[in-house]
């Protein structure tokens, strides 16, 4: 599997999303450049980089062995079947930023048959993109956008050794070097801004987060795991009403197929049913409020974030700060 960023799917009916929000931390009203990241909202993209699943990659050696199995007997069958159901974005990394998204979800694997320190991402097949040339691409856009911050959540870790833990964090050190914010107190952006950081980098591996004061801990993902919306937001209140983390967190809108209903609608993909719930699932979002109160949201993570407004309506809750 050779190295490329790749260019983002060519999946039907979804727009490329507009470069409004490229540069929505810093036209923040001045008053929110004192409030803590974990205490705004912050919009998001689930298993960032599916845009970029291959087809000719080999199927995640963590699937279950029947669909590894089928992968290699009908792969002109069982391959599109999982790429439809595994594609969770269409936007490139960059477009993503441009478009707005501020934390990315980075599931980093080793290929087992690959070279020894190539990199992929994983979501039930690896992609085409390299890790190390997709880090390159986010610190070449924050260098070009000198007042924006992201969130990189770096976890899955398929396949990876000690060695190759230490091999990425120093890819991660010499790529973003000075714009890493040191793990602590979670920073306003006026604080990020004096210090020229630019990234929050959570690594979910707590061996290699001892060694590194570069890396935060992994951030807390609710994930309801439900195919319909309704049965979503039941969850997302629910975890609401036990009361936020202390830091950054994200509550995910993405819905999760099962086996069932793949089986009852053949014709479906992760695409249509996302579609099909956004509606009901933007009204929630657009319902909710960033802050300190122990029913607040922070980051809030979705799937084909350029299908809709979704992405607007997380940066717009801001506003409700002001109010107070």
């Amino acid at each position: 599997m050779g190295g490329q960023v790749s260019s983002p799917g060519s999946f039907s009916g979804l727009p490329y999303a507009s470069k409004a929000n490229a540069d929505w931390m810093s036209a923040l009203n001045s008053q929110l450049w004192d409030v803590p990241l974990h205490q705004l909202s912050i919009p998001g993209s689930h298993d960032t980089m599916t845009y970029c699943l291959n087809k000719k990659s080999p199927i995640s050696s963590k699937e279950p062995r029947l669909l590894q199995l089928l992968c290699k007997v009908l792969p002109c069958v069982t391959l599109p079947m999982v790429l439809k159901w595994s594609t969770t974005q269409v936007l490139s990394v960059t477009e993503q930023l441009d478009g707005g998204v501020r934390y990315l979800d980075l599931r980093i694997a080793h290929v087992e048959d690959g070279s020894e320190r190539n990199l992929h991402f994983v979501h039930m097949v690896y992609t085409t993109a390299l890790v190390e040339d997709t880090l390159t691409e986010i610190s070449e856009w924050l260098q070009s956008h000198p007042r924006e911050v992201v969130i990189l959540a770096c976890r899955n870790f398929e396949g990876m050794t000690e060695d190759l833990h230490e091999y990425l964090v120093g890819c991660i050190k010499n790529i973003f070097g000075d714009t890493l914010c040191p793990r602590g107190e979670v920073p306003t952006l006026r604080q990020l801004w004096s210090r020229g950081q630019q990234v929050i980098l959570s690594y979910e591996d707590e061996a290699s987060v001892s060694r590194h004061t570069e890396l935060w801990p992994g951030i807390p993902y609710w994930w309801g795991n439900k195919v319909k919306p309704q049965d979503l937001v039941n969850y997302l209140e629910l975890m609401k009403s036990h009361g936020r983390p202390g830091g950054l967190f994200v509550a995910g809108i993405n819905l999760t197929e099962n086996l069932e209903f793949i089986l009852v609608h053949p014709a479906w993909s992760l695409e249509k049913l996302t579609l099909s719930g956004l509606p009901y699932l933007c009204a929630w979002v657009r319902a909710q409020c960033p802050g300190s109160a122990a029913g607040c949201t922070n980051i809030i993570a979705g799937d084909f974030i350029g299908a809709s407004g979704f992405v607007s309506d997380v940066i717009g809750l801001n506003q409700k700060l002001l109010r107070g």
